[in-house]
């Protein structure tokens, strides 16, 4: 499930190698970062002095909105320091893409690029926000309607691993699954997958709202196939069942300033330890997907007896 890819093999890849990996469903892993990475001082300040002023489980920069999120007590000064650290590591992550897998950026929605300065290990979350439980990303980015998370990591512990385990990927998962968590289409009903006129309405609603000023509205906007995949997500995480079951279970460990992206729509995964991490996401539009048919949406397609 991993595959990685270091200097010489980047170099020698084609556009199509790095985002064939990841439809497939494999974790995409650069043993060095291949971006550039904040200054030693901007590192040392993120590491020692945001946790300080954290108000959320992470400080985030929203580009839909240009603001950052999640810090208290933060000064002018202090907040366009975050502010410019978090938009020059996500310009750099766009720019790697464009260049290394440009299929993936053609027309997609440039998501949150955050920080996570809190040890991931022990830290007693309610299920639905930990990231210490097993799962898929799934109902935080409005409607994809189909459309792939691809999310972009980079470990700037300058000591510690980053330690990740997952139980496979979405093919398999669904088919050891579903039934249980009550997402298979014999067991969801007759308007499985379909827009109704509520779903019609909430987002005629939410575009205006985005439309004039408000940006950050979109998240809140939702279809079937998102709440098809909110529901497995939730199933996951409280199941204590699935996530003891030792069924595809592997761990991998990314080093000091290495770098991994993957399809977390596609690949279940958990952050069993860690401290100080850049999460880059983006919303990859299905269309310009090589492998359509291996995407979770098609998955669900094809089980409900739809073509994908």
């Amino acid at each position: 499930m991993l595959e990685a890819f270091d200097e010489a093999r980047l170099a020698a890849s084609s556009p199509d190698d790095l985002s064939d990996a990841l439809e497939r469903g494999a974790i995409v892993y650069f043993p060095r970062a291949p971006i550039p990475l904040p200054s030693d001082d901007d590192l040392v300040f993120f590491r020692e002095e945001l946790p300080k002023l954290l108000t959320l489980k992470n400080i985030s920069y929203h580009a839909e909105a240009g603001r950052v999120r999640g810090l208290d007590r933060a000064d002018a000064k202090l907040a366009d320091r975050v502010n410019r650290v978090l938009v020059s590591v996500s310009n750099n992550v766009e720019a790697f893409l464009k260049t290394s897998a440009p299929r993936l950026t053609d027309g997609w929605t440039v998501g949150t690029c955050s920080f996570r300065p809190i040890e991931e290990h022990g830290r007693k979350l309610k299920a639905h926000a930990s990231n210490e439980l097993v799962h898929i990303d799934a109902g935080a980015y409005g409607a994809t309607n189909g459309d792939r998370i691809l999310r972009f990591f980079v470990n700037v512990n300058p000591k510690e691993d980053r330690v990740w385990a997952t139980k496979g990927d979405f093919p398999n998962l669904y088919r050891r699954y579903a039934d249980k968590a009550g997402i298979h289409p014999d067991s969801a009903g007759p308007r499985y997958l379909r827009r109704g006129p509520l779903d019609q309405l909430r987002t005629g609603l939410l575009t205006g709202l985005a439309s004039v000023g408000l940006p950050a509205a979109k998240v809140l906007d939702s279809s079937p196939y998102d709440r098809v995949m909110r529901k497995f997500h939730n199933y996951m995480k409280d199941t204590p069942s699935f996530q003891q079951d030792k069924a595809g279970h592997q761990e991998f460990r990314f080093p000091p300033y290495s770098a991994w992206m993957v399809f977390t729509d596609m690949v279940s995964h958990a952050s069993l330890s860690g401290q100080f991490a850049f999460v880059h996401t983006g919303i990859v539009r299905l269309q310009n997907c090589r492998l359509p048919d291996l995407a979770p949406i098609n998955i669900l397609r094809t089980s409900a007896g739809r073509p994908a």
